[in-house]
């Protein structure tokens, strides 16, 4: 969860010197290892870069809102496209990116560790740790 706080701080600097596809990444970044870390306490392991996938393969028991979901989903799209800039029709990633997209986008991503630290601190640790 340190690393998902880091990259969420990132997130925020990076959008105040209006680096926003940046911020979007970072907000990406922060959202899948704060769900990385829940599984990482369960003594599972978790693969893939996709939020909503991961948030979807939790324990049912645990299970994240639709609207939780929906938002790791706009997190996703951005994995690939805030970085290269061969994936935009035109122009630089650096300008496919908005302010406003990046508030939106760190907001999803903190809803999402917030989410992640109740769970957390209802998780029993994984024998060990």
């Amino acid at each position: 969860m340190r690393d998902a706080h880091a990259d969420l701080s990132l997130a925020a600097t990076a959008a105040e010197r209006h680096l926003y596809n940046w911020a979007c990444f970072a907000a990406q970044q922060a959202a899948e290892k704060a769900v990385k870390a829940v599984f990482a306490r369960l003594g599972a392991v978790a693969w893939g870069h996709a939020v909503a996938g991961l948030l979807r393969a939790l324990p049912a028991t645990w299970a994240a809102a639709p609207e939780l979901v929906d938002s790791a989903m706009e997190l996703d799209k951005v994995y690939v496209g805030a970085r290269y800039p061969d994936a935009h029709q035109r122009g630089a990633a650096s300008e496919a990116y908005t302010a406003r997209e990046a508030r939106r986008l760190i907001g999803y991503a903190e809803e999402i560790v917030r989410f992640c630290e109740d769970l957390l601190s209802r998780a029993r640790p994984r024998p060990g740790a």
